[in-house]
């Protein structure tokens, strides 16, 4: 009989234990009910009374059957935190829908400078210009054979821009000034060679300093007419005080190991740069490339995967840029007219368009991005978390810049001289 008292005191024990932890979860005076007569029928009015005390003394509310619990605030100034830790995370951007002064990059700094300055003057935290703002995007080597080409490629060469040089300069003095992070694309000049240029983008902070420094890896289709390959340096994140910022330029948002490299470097906000056309057949052939539907959907698979926000920044085709074309070749007016301009949008860590969209007019397009938003889809994919199998899969980025040449050996020393110190 002894034993068999025990026995029932100590699955009453158990019976609280489980009870009160199912009553605490569910805040509910459904387990009081269910556990007092249970305990009775085990005999023990002590523990029915204890544990009646302890739901007594419980402040209740009957929840709706399914309903989440709220979580509570412990105190004001913890309040206070997680409202300016939130405030924090909300970042403005502006995306350039611009076109460049064609093939003048001093023009072309100019027009750069005061459009940061303007979109500062919207509150922008982050401005974004498209891909090869300066001095242009080559586009005539989509529409013309390359032996027709010679002077429009020297033009380049001698618009494109040195890193460091003076023009990024002003542009970095101008990011300090209005204490705004500024990502811009542009034709870069490789100081090895005369003929030879990048396609390249450079993100600065809002004092002025490099973080990143892209060149873009592979030149897409008829881009390898003018621009050389890049590497892989500037597949950086840069954790910055408005997010972590990655950036791909053009076609390399196709790429999904280049893509995955960001993602997974923490990667919040995503900027992809895009040129204003991109003609690929004439426009009564079929299948012409859609740049507008192929953006929207290269941005919204990225941000879908990654659970970050995007910004997509394309150029702009004004009548001067056109002039310029139909002037040096009135025959290739219906292929510029009839291939679409490209949309400037922004997109959500959802995939959804979000905030202002730009195509057919040149002006500045604005988002706010709520960085906290990118922490709840990463319940359901995570792929550089839990949603991934680094066992199986293994994934090797060489980031650095490319070598022409690696000497060996010790660094020549000064030539002997030929001639004697008085016939100097």
């Amino acid at each position: 009989m002894q034993n068999i008292t025990h026995e029932k005191s100590t699955q009453a024990k158990h019976l609280i234990l489980l009870f009160f932890a199912v009553s605490f979860a569910n805040k509910s005076r459904n387990c009081e009910a269910l556990a007092k007569p249970v305990l009775c029928h085990l005999g023990n009015a002590t523990l029915v009374a204890v544990f009646a005390s302890i739901f007594q003394h419980k402040d209740y509310t009957t929840p709706v059957t399914g309903a989440p619990r709220q979580l509570s605030v412990p105190n004001a100034s913890h309040e206070a935190n997680m409202t300016s830790n939130q405030a924090a995370t909300v970042t403005k951007v502006a995306a350039l829908h611009a076109a460049p002064v064609f093939l003048d990059k001093q023009a072309t700094l100019q027009k750069a400078l005061s459009l940061i300055a303007e979109a500062a003057s919207h509150g922008a935290q982050l401005i974004v210009f498209p891909e090869s703002f300066i001095p242009a995007f080559p586009l005539w080597a989509g529409i013309w054979a390359p032996i027709y080409n010679h002077d429009l490629f020297a033009a380049m060469v001698d618009n494109s821009l040195h890193v460091p040089g003076p023009e990024l300069g002003q542009i970095a003095a101008c990011a300090k000034r209005h204490q705004v992070f500024v990502s811009i694309g542009f034709s870069e000049v490789n100081p090895l060679s005369a003929g030879s240029i990048w396609n390249s983008n450079i993100l600065l902070s809002d004092q002025g300093i490099i973080l990143n420094h892209h060149r873009k890896m592979v030149p897409t289709f008829y881009e390898k007419l003018v621009w050389a390959p890049g590497d892989g340096a500037g597949l950086q994140v840069s954790d910055t005080r408005i997010g972590k910022i990655g950036a791909l330029i053009c076609g390399e948002n196709t790429n999904p190991l280049a893509r995955y490299s960001l993602m997974a470097q923490g990667e919040q906000i995503h900027i992809s740069s895009y040129p204003a056309t991109w003609p690929t057949r004439k426009p009564q052939a079929s299948g012409n490339y859609d740049n507008v539907a192929a953006n929207r959907i290269r941005a919204a698979a990225h941000c879908f995967e990654a659970k970050v926000f995007g910004v997509v920044c394309a150029g702009f085709m004004d009548k001067a840029m056109r002039d310029f074309f139909v002037q040096r070749d009135p025959e290739i007016a219906e292929i510029i007219d009839a291939c679409q301009q490209a949309a400037s949008i922004f997109v959500d860590p959802t995939g959804a368009l979000i905030g202002d969209s730009l195509q057919k007019e040149e002006g500045i397009a604005y988002a706010e991005f709520n960085l906290r938003a990118c922490i709840e889809p990463k319940q359901f994919h995570d792929v550089v978390g839990y949603y991934n199998r680094f066992d199986i899969f293994d994934l090797r980025v060489t980031r650095e810049r490319t070598k022409v040449i690696q000497w060996q050996g010790e660094e020549q020393a000064p030539w002997p001289s030929l001639l004697d110190d008085d016939a100097k």
